[in-house]
């Protein structure tokens, strides 16, 4: 019987790599949507060739929390066990501290880090009654180094690796291993967007003049979620070429 993954922001550039990766690596994966979002979900399923077995496409406003806690408790109900979960939904709001509004500040605190007690608190317990779960929280370089113009997602990515620590604290006697992994700049397809020279000048800053494959950071999340990751928890995984060394 396969395990069971539950993936936030799911279709996303680094989302859709994570989905790939653990259904290739013999998961069903939840992915999860925008509620409002479905067409474009089933367009991507379509786009992606996956099948009712390998992927089950599921609502989910991660921002709400008694949203999250009535679908995610029906969710249980209906698969018995979630083996995985990765905390991958996030926006950016850039701007100055000064320019910041709160609207700016509340958006990206509610997303990239309130949605962690939003998703995972309604699916904790049962991984630990169930033991050898995993739980694997998308953070960023910029949570550990900071970054100009980002005070609200540095904070809000900052506060994931704390979450990530207090709860695998938690989690240990269980066998439920709780871990971080902070990508840098990643080639998605937002990040390839940007202007060729702009491009240029943020590869110069990286030891390894690239940015990270989408690929390379779901293989990160596939090895701690596997059975060889068992004794890992709590930890920080950088995928980052050497950006920022800690």
């Amino acid at each position: 019987m396969s395990k069971t993954a539950l993936v936030t922001g799911a279709k996303g550039g680094i989302g859709s790599s994570i989905t790939q990766g653990l259904v290739e690596a013999g998961y069903r994966v939840i992915a999860t949507y925008f509620p409002n979002g479905e067409a474009k979900a089933k367009e991507w399923f379509k786009e992606n060739n996956y099948s009712e077995e390998q992927v089950r496409l599921f609502p989910l406003d991660v921002t709400d929390t008694a949203y999250c806690k009535e679908a995610l408790t029906t969710l249980l109900q209906e698969e018995g066990k979630i083996d995985v979960l990765v905390n991958n939904a996030g926006i950016t709001r850039d701007t100055t501290f000064k320019r910041m509004t709160k609207e700016q500040w509340d958006e990206v605190i509610t997303t990239n880090l309130n949605s962690l007690y939003n998703v995972t608190h309604p699916l904790f317990a049962s991984m630990c009654d169930h033991g050898n779960a995993r739980i694997i929280n998308i953070s960023s370089v910029n949570g550990l180094k900071g970054q100009f113009g980002q005070t609200n997602y540095s904070a809000a990515k900052a506060g994931m690796i704390g979450f990530t620590k207090a709860l695998a604290a938690e989690g240990a006697r269980f066998g439920v291993t709780v871990n971080a992994i902070a990508p840098g700049y990643t080639g998605t397809p937002m990040v390839e967007a940007i202007k060729p020279e702009v491009l240029d000048s943020i590869k110069a800053e990286i030891p390894m003049k690239r940015l990270a494959a989408p690929a390379e950071v779901a293989a990160a999340v596939a090895f701690l979620a596997s059975d060889a990751a068992a004794y890992i928890t709590g930890e920080t995984l950088s995928v980052n070429g050497g950006l920022y060394m800690h």
